[in-house]
């Protein structure tokens, strides 16, 4: 599902990324882990299309995107990439079904057609009576997994998670790690985790260790 050979990225002088290979299969639960400013972000961001590498080449499901013209890899990263990150990035003025819809509407789908998805997702994610509130009514928890709803709208081919468990307590932590394994189950979703907790790092798949700009396995 997701190929990097070779990926390096400087910032002026500074190295972050020395030649990184990376492989993810359909389905899997991948974990990065790492010291602080190790360059899991960065990699993230690579994998992401959000940035490019200086050298080395990304594959996703079989798709160099960066072999795209701009407006194919806009189109490419919304309907082929998810994004969860530490803070949810919900629009405050948004209800959580509006919050979910958003990415199915850039894609091109009507409002009664995406609403229709964000429910269904809603559902399965126990959070059907919580569709009409604002992020601002809503638990920290629950504001996570709206986000998590809205990166599984478009059925991405991959989510890319960054510290998603960062910014809850160890409740709401574990109910989120254990979301991702159910999702894997029920959808075959394919998941990349940045992550600080341990417990969440060693439930994937694959493990491994961003150290001193290199990918080691662990």
């Amino acid at each position: 599902m997701l190929t990097a050979t070779g990926l390096s990225k400087s910032y002026g002088s500074l190295q972050i990324l020395k030649g990184i290979d990376f492989h993810v299969n359909k389905g899997e639960i991948v974990s990065i882990v790492g010291a602080s400013g190790a360059g899991k972000t960065t990699l993230l961001q690579l994998l992401g299309t959000l940035e490019k590498p200086d050298s080395g080449i990304i594959e996703i499901n079989g798709i160099n995107p960066f072999s795209l013209s701009s407006n194919k890899l806009s189109e490419f990263r919304n309907t082929s990439i998810g994004f969860i990150f530490q803070f949810h990035q919900l629009l405050p003025e948004f209800s959580a079904v509006e919050n979910i819809c958003l990415p199915a509407l850039i894609k091109g789908l009507s409002m009664i057609e995406a609403r229709k998805e964000a429910l269904k997702l809603l559902e399965i994610l126990g959070l059907s009576s919580r569709a009409e509130h604002k992020p601002s009514e809503l638990s920290g928890g629950e504001q996570q997994r709206v986000a998590v709803a809205r990166s599984l709208i478009n059925n991405p081919k991959v989510v890319f998670a960054d510290e998603p468990s960062g910014n809850l307590d160890s409740t709401n932590s574990k109910e989120l790690h254990q979301l991702f394994f159910d999702l894997r189950d029920e959808f075959n979703q394919t998941f990349v985790i940045i992550t600080h907790n341990d417990s969440l790092a060693k439930m994937a798949d694959k493990q491994f260790l961003m150290k001193d700009g290199k990918l080691l396995n662990v």
